[in-house]
């Protein structure tokens, strides 16, 4: 089996959040075995910025709910929606 590479959009709760802070906090909470790669930042609309984490996970650890629930629990997090799934 090989990895998983996802990219998340993460959508804050507000147009004030520090998304560097927030970046910070979705990589503390990451499952064991997950990793990001990179961030990519998308403007939404009226000053709502969601941030586009590539992660890399193993193809054999339930693909990437641990890593989605682990995101959706952290601070200041609206939504978290996988965009698109790809092996590596």
């Amino acid at each position: 089996m090989g990895d998983v590479a996802a990219k998340i959009k993460v959508m804050p709760n507000s147009p004030e959040v520090d998304l560097d802070e927030l970046q910070d906090r979705l990589e503390e909470v990451l499952p064991e075995g997950a990793k990001i790669r990179g961030f990519e930042r998308d403007d939404v609309a009226f000053g709502l910025v969601a941030l586009l984490p590539t992660v890399i996970v193993p193809d054999g650890a339930g693909g990437t709910e641990a890593v989605e629930e682990a995101f959706s629990q952290v601070e200041d997090v609206e939504s978290v929606n996988v965009e698109n799934v790809g092996r590596l």
